[in-house]
């Protein structure tokens, strides 16, 4: 998610809008997320997750075996939706399993300091206790690639405009 997508306002008043830089921040600074994938009748299917966010790019662990994990491996569009900071996020795209150890231990790295949730890492996957929302394990770790974001402010004193980013 760090490539700098194109912004525009939601409104047609000309307002300004809100960074990428700003939103990646609130998502790395957020606690818990919503993951909504697709199920293979279409339906969604919408569940919260722990993620990170990881050289600007935001990470989530998911056991295979749920209703998340057995999704996306049928299909890998997605969508992950936070309140943080006083933005509400939304971040239409495609998760993809990592299995590159030196992403793998950064990303293991922040769900310890972020979460206090130590883990291994073994032939390519999270082995660990079970993590409160991604169900018994071993997990495997997704990477979020967006094609399109959207902001809105969410606090009485926030200064976010409705913006769109679309990635290339």
């Amino acid at each position: 998610m760090s490539d700098e997508p194109e912004t525009s306002s939601m409104l047609t008043d000309g307002s300004a809008t809100t960074p990428w830089a700003d939103a990646v921040a609130a998502l790395a600074a957020a606690d818990t997320y919503w993951l909504s994938t697709v199920r293979p009748d279409g339906r969604p299917h919408v569940v919260p997750i722990l993620g990170v966010v990881v050289d600007g790019g935001f990470h989530f662990a998911a056991w295979p075996g749920s209703v998340a994990g057995r999704n996306l491996a049928a299909d890998p569009r997605c969508v992950v939706a936070v309140t943080a900071g006083g933005i509400d996020i939304a971040v239409e795209g495609l998760a993809a399993p990592v299995r590159d150890e030196p992403v793998l231990q950064a990303v293991a790295a922040r769900y310890l300091d972020q979460y206090d949730w130590p883990v291994d890492i073994r032939d390519g996957v999270f082995h660990a206790e079970g993590a409160p929302t991604a169900g018994p394990g071993p997990f495997n770790v997704y990477a979020l690639t967006p094609s399109t974001g959207f902001g809105y402010g969410s606090g009485a004193d926030d200064d976010y405009n409705p913006t769109r980013w679309r990635f290339g």
